[in-house]
């Protein structure tokens, strides 16, 4: 599957300018297996949304890697399926025909797929919809790009939580793998020049 034109990343960058700390996440960890699910189902989120690609399975892989399928299962262990969002800006968008990727995601992880037409970071709405809450504060984003899932938590309220380290390059999108590197260099200036994510809750329980 080809991404088409992101659109709404092309307008976070611009929000960047304006607004820095909205690239700057609450948590920044390896990879998912350094997740205290534990804990921070204890102190108020209440929902988990997962980007897919290099942050749960491998590029256009339905599976979770191997090395993640203990810290996946923990995880539903904590929250149920309903209370977990996989949203991707490949499977469950116009993207993909018929949402056929969606599906097979769906059958594999045993999560939903968020259907949208707006791509990350702009589809806020649409997630808070899907899991039926309106307090954007007791939902955490998870993924490996600052400028999409990051900027899809800190412009809405919600919980972001960064994974610096990607699964592989083997298959990856090549626009995404250029401006992921453009990111990691971007975030190291703002934190240096302590640049804060945007205030949520969880900030005074930790």
């Amino acid at each position: 599957m080809v991404q088409s034109f992101n659109l709404a990343g092309i307008k976070a960058a611009f929000a960047l300018l304006r607004r820095p700390h909205l690239f700057v996440p609450h948590m920044a960890v390896s990879d998912i297996r350094s997740i205290p699910f534990d804990q921070l189902h204890q102190n108020g989120i209440r929902y988990m949304v997962f980007d897919k690609d290099n942050c749960l399975t491998a590029p256009y892989i339905d599976h979770i890697h191997p090395e993640f399928e203990a810290a996946w299962s923990r995880c539903k262990q904590i929250y149920s399926p309903k209370q977990i969002l996989i949203v991707s800006n490949s499977a469950g968008t116009p993207d993909d025909a018929g949402y056929e990727a969606a599906e097979r995601v769906e059958q594999a992880l045993g999560v939903p797929v968020l259907r949208h037409e707006t791509k990350k970071p702009a589809c806020g709405q649409e997630v808070l919809d899907r899991l039926g809450t309106a307090n954007p504060g007791e939902v955490a984003v998870v993924g490996d790009r600052l400028a999409t899932d990051v900027m899809l938590a800190n412009l809405n309220g919600m919980y972001s939580i960064w994974t610096r380290d990607i699964i592989t390059t083997n298959g990856d999108n090549a626009a995404a793998a250029v401006l992921r590197r453009a990111e990691h260099s971007i975030v190291e200036v703002l934190v240096k020049r302590g640049i804060q994510a945007p205030v949520h809750f969880l900030d005074k329980k930790q």
